[in-house]
């Protein structure tokens, strides 16, 4: 199946997208995770024929619109953003797949819109980053400090794509080609070459987080089927920390399998099987 690009037109932002699957297929919202793009899923998703799948590229990433000068990127804006993206699609009922931050926020969206959202599946991810309520003070000042910092900086210029390739291969477990298809969604050219295109203040620190308790309040909330996929060699969340919040999800599935945290792009022949057998066996009917 090859991709179809769209356009969603949101309230506030224009967000890009691309979809795969028969559109009257089961609604499945995919979401990347942090500085990565709808590609994320260009080779799971037509593994998973029997969905409609719609990868979003979310506000600021890949060739979504930036927020407006003088917004910030808060954890807790994505949620409503994805009930609007469903709108947008004309969907009511819909399922979510999240990768890593994307994890995040799907972890957060059945609590706020109970009944609406039908499945949800979890890659490499258990809610959002948590931090002591304690430390709200030195949050908000290193935000802060952040946010000064950015608002003059601009995106590095590469002179070819593919030192953006090698940029992006750093500190990462993507090999070349999965490296690849991140970068040429997520760049655009300029006079000198090439520079990546996310909003320089999405790497800026949250002005504010949750504390893990608020966090657990939002995963025992969910009232639909979640099914949990880990990687073998993904990234090191605490583990004490994911088994507790798991713990709480009254419906959930479990499935680990080989590889890193980019598995479901590098490896979606070991992704696909437990994401579909979850489908089939919670769908309805």
């Amino acid at each position: 199946m090859s991709p179809r690009e769209i356009d969603l037109h949101l309230p506030h932002v224009r967000i890009a997208a691309r979809e795969w699957g028969d559109r009257d297929a089961e609604p499945v919202l995919a979401l990347h995770g942090w500085l990565d793009n709808a590609a994320s899923f260009d080779t799971l998703a037509p593994l998973l024929s029997d969905l409609h799948l719609v990868a979003v590229d979310l506000p600021g990433h890949g060739r979504s619109r930036h927020r407006p000068p003088g917004a910030i990127h808060h954890f807790i804006d994505w949620v409503p953003e994805v009930a609007a993206t469903a709108d947008a699609l004309g969907w009511d009922g819909f399922s979510l797949l999240g990768h890593s931050m994307g994890a995040g926020i799907c972890s957060l969206v059945p609590a706020v819109f109970p009944g609406r959202v039908r499945r949800v599946v979890l890659l490499e991810g258990a809610g959002p980053l948590a931090a002591d309520a304690a430390k709200a003070p030195e949050q908000l000042i290193s935000a802060l400090g952040d946010e000064t910092r950015a608002g003059g900086a601009g995106s590095r210029v590469f002179p070819d794509i593919e030192s953006a390739v090698e940029a992006r291969r750093r500190d990462t477990d993507l090999p070349e080609d999965a490296a690849r298809r991140l970068v040429e969604r997520g760049t655009e050219e300029v006079e000198d070459g090439v520079r990546f295109s996310f909003d320089p203040r999405l790497k800026t620190r949250s002005r504010l987080r949750f504390t893990e308790n608020q966090v657990r309040a939002f995963l025992a909330a969910i009232d639909c089927p979640v099914l949990a996929v880990g990687a073998t060699q993904g990234w090191p969340f605490p583990r004490e920390i994911v088994e507790a919040r798991l713990a709480l999800i009254p419906t959930l599935e479990r499935a680990d399998v080989e590889g890193g945290h980019h598995v479901h792009l590098t490896h979606p022949e070991r992704v696909a099987p437990p994401v579909t057998r979850f489908f089939s066996a919670t769908r309805p009917g």
